[in-house]
């Protein structure tokens, strides 16, 4: 067998797929909307795995009760939707810079084993989950973010493009996936849902992809 017939049996790798790029699902919850004055409350990550046939499938969660940094922001109406009580005596929150540094470990494991350069985030209207992390990453001093600063993949714009539907819930019914509304505005819960969802958008596009691949 040549170098190049080897070459063509080695099983698929994530790096080649997303250009050297591992994308990692992130969802937070929060005190609001500006990720400069509000606080992070919840920050989750879901490792995406692909298989021997080049699809991709969940990999572990981490989750992390994070610590409203000094003199952050939180609206009453942010915490009705969430649930959160920042105050609650059983929340097992930590700050910033312990929650990222636990957070940022496997991750940085995951890019160095797959041969990925960095994380990509993945999110649901992921611009959001994107700004509230580089914040909170500018303000515990973290040097090595292993996140691209600004790329990012959106399950809202590609649940529009393979479904018509922008919303979360609405795009994860019609992927045919299950959905639990008391479970829901958990970052655990939602991370695992938006990585659900974009495993299956990306698996529907395989065959494109392939024959991409195939005439390039």
């Amino acid at each position: 067998m040549t170098d190049h017939q080897h070459l063509e049996f080695e099983p698929p790798r994530i790096a080649n797929r997303f250009r050297s790029f591992l994308p990692v699902v992130v969802d937070v919850e929060t005190g609001g909307f500006n990720p400069a004055t509000d606080a992070l409350l919840e920050i989750a990550a879901v490792l995406i795995r692909m298989d021997e046939d080049g699809r991709l499938h969940r990999g572990e969660t981490f989750r992390y009760h994070v610590a409203p940094f000094e003199g952050a922001n939180i609206e009453q109406a942010a915490l009705d939707v969430t649930g959160i009580d920042p105050d609650h005596p059983l929340r097992p929150a930590m700050k910033e810079n312990d929650a990222l540094g636990r957070l940022f470990k496997p991750i940085r494991a995951e890019i160095k084993e797959t041969g990925c350069t960095r994380a990509i985030l993945v999110g649901h209207n992921s611009w959001f989950d994107l700004q509230f992390l580089n914040a909170a990453v500018e303000r515990a001093g973290i040097k090595r973010n292993p996140f691209h600063p600004f790329s990012s993949f959106d399950t809202a714009t590609l649940g529009g493009v393979a479904f018509g539907q922008t919303v979360l819930q609405r795009a994860a019914r019609a992927a045919g996936m299950s959905w639990d509304e008391k479970a829901a505005h958990s970052a655990a819960y939602d991370a695992e849902q938006t990585a659900e969802l974009f495993c299956d958008i990306v698996n529907r596009f395989q065959a494109v992809y392939e024959a991409a691949v195939t005439n390039d």
